[in-house]
């Protein structure tokens, strides 16, 4: 009995010493420490048993998850003009989306406006993630948790290019939603949808993961020309976007989801809700989720450097599919055809040449740009990936080193007459008719679209009008030159009117 008392003492002595350790460390190093080694110490300190992945009991999970998932309301002043405010934008359709949200035309001052959506708390001091579109813009962020407490929020960073945001409150002792492994999600893996649809209380939905690497236009693009309605289950409008993969699923998201949890069956945070795939506005069978993964880099960033700090392989590519592959004369129906190479880029220095065909990433098989672009986009500049590329019918691996932004702004060294071919089309100036009928003041037609150009590859029509080209007003060939110069993130920002009258906002990459 003796020996089992000094065991049973030293057990309770030796645990205690480690949890003071953890204590120690969690209050002496937190800000040196990435999100994972933080997540670690708080649930060494706070365990949490859950059921298996197979298990269909959610109850556990969900008890787990949801006191970490957070309302959050935003306020917009009114002189905001995309989130509600009374100053007419000029672009149209921003316009639109500010008549839905109850705010007609015309002159006057107005209230601020409202709209809402979820977080989920990272930190038990207070980092919150959710979308960008959730809090871009806002004038007042508030974060409230399902035991209604409230706090005031302040933005650490937003990343437009992924749709992530990460903000603060000022509390300690919160609860904390464990963040798990994305790149271990299952397609058929059960899942759950935590957050605040239609504003109601916390809201948990069960489905499967339906897909992965889901690339479907909706963060570069207001209104897709492909004849879908891809719509942010928000309603509100979207910015531009190089990076999209996400983990496909039928648990039921609507509006207010944004920024909420997905999580598996062990309570693990997979994923953050972004969009869901919809013809009325409201849950159809398809949402989309940011994986977690690739939010944990952009929230480490965020908090060490203040803003995304992004590589580029130094490529542009054409994904590859069996009639790209007639066209090319190609026998490989899957991967990245490279355009271009940027020069003096990682992918120029490790020997990728032009007409090379990328296969893999850090040896797994890409099947579309997703694959490549998702894994990228966790790396900073400096650290090196893994590509396997063809040449000649033969497989070849080099380690590429990313480079950062100003190895490739202004178009990756590209010429803007070489951007402008890239595009693959003529362009004329739009004529007094057609200004007067569309209601626009500048423009120019888009003709001659050719196959293998990016009008091409997104499908724009012929005769589609060119009104801006990353923000700037086009009229002739010398204005796109001089918007080319402009880019930012290697993305090319395309508003026009097709043939019929829609409105499309996209964004084509010119360098990755």
């Amino acid at each position: 009995m003796r020996k089992i008392g000094i065991t049973l003492l030293t057990a309770f002595v030796g645990g205690a010493v480690a949890v003071g350790g953890y204590k120690l460390i969690e209050s002496k190093y937190a800000d040196k420490m990435t999100l994972e080694e933080r997540q670690k110490v708080y649930f060494t300190n706070n365990p949490i048993n859950v059921s298996s992945a197979g298990d269909v009991d959610f109850v556990q999970a969900a008890a787990a998850v949801t006191p970490a998932v957070v309302h959050i309301q935003t306020t917009y002043g009114s002189s905001n003009a995309s989130s509600g405010g009374s100053r007419n934008s000029g672009d149209p359709f921003e316009d639109m989306f500010r008549d839905f949200f109850g705010n007609p035309r015309g002159g006057g001052q107005r209230a601020p406006q409202m709209a809402s959506g979820s977080g989920v708390i990272v930190t038990d001091d207070g980092y919150i993630v959710t979308n960008n579109h959730v809090v871009e813009n806002a004038s007042k962020i508030e974060i409230i948790l399902p035991d209604n407490r409230s706090y005031e929020a302040k933005v650490v960073g937003r990343d437009p290019n992924t749709d992530l945001a990460l903000v603060k409150v000022s509390a300690t002792g919160l609860p904390v939603v464990k963040i798990g492994n994305s790149d271990n999600v299952q397609v058929g893996e059960w899942v759950l949808a935590v957050g605040y649809p239609f504003t109601l209380n916390t809201t948990v939905t069960a489905g499967i993961v339906s897909a992965k690497g889901r690339s479907i236009g909706i963060l570069g693009e207001q209104n897709n020309p492909r004849n879908y309605n891809y719509n942010n289950e928000d309603n509100q409008p979207r910015v531009n976007s190089a990076i999209e993969s996400f983990i496909q699923t039928d648990a039921a998201i609507n509006r207010g989801n944004s920024g909420g949890a997905l999580v598996n069956t062990k309570g693990e945070l997979i994923g953050i809700n972004a969009a869901i795939a919809s013809q009325s506005g409201s849950y159809e069978g398809y949402g989309f989720a940011i994986p977690v993964n690739l939010a944990k880099k952009i929230m480490d960033d965020f908090i060490k450097y203040g803003s995304v700090k992004r590589g580029f392989v130094g490529v542009t590519f054409r994904e590859l599919n069996a009639s790209v592959a007639k066209e090319l004369g190609l026998k490989r129906i899957n991967g990245l055809y490279v355009n271009t190479v940027v020069s003096g880029g990682g992918a120029a220095s490790a020997g990728i040449k032009e007409g090379d065909i990328i296969t893999k990433v850090d040896g797994n098989t890409i099947m579309s740009s997703a694959d490549l672009q998702e894994r990228v986009a966790r790396l900073r500049p400096g650290d090196k990936v893994q590509l396997t590329y063809e040449r000649g019918g033969s497989e070849r691996s080099v380690a590429v080193t990313l480079k950062g932004e100003e190895t490739v702004k202004n178009a990756s060294n590209l010429s803007s007459k070489a951007v402008v071919e890239k595009l693959g089309a003529s362009f004329s100036p739009v004529t007094a008719a057609q200004k007067q009928r569309y209601g626009i003041s500048s423009g120019v037609v888009a003709n001659n679209i050719r196959q293998g150009g990016l009008f091409s590859d997104y499908e724009i029509p012929n005769g589609t009008i060119i009104t801006n080209i990353n923000g700037k007003p086009v009229s002739k060939v010398d204005d796109i030159n001089d918007a080319i110069g402009s880019s930012r993130n290697n993305m090319l920002r395309v508003d026009g009117i097709t043939p019929d009258g829609a409105k499309i906002i996209f964004t084509v990459p010119i360098a990755n």
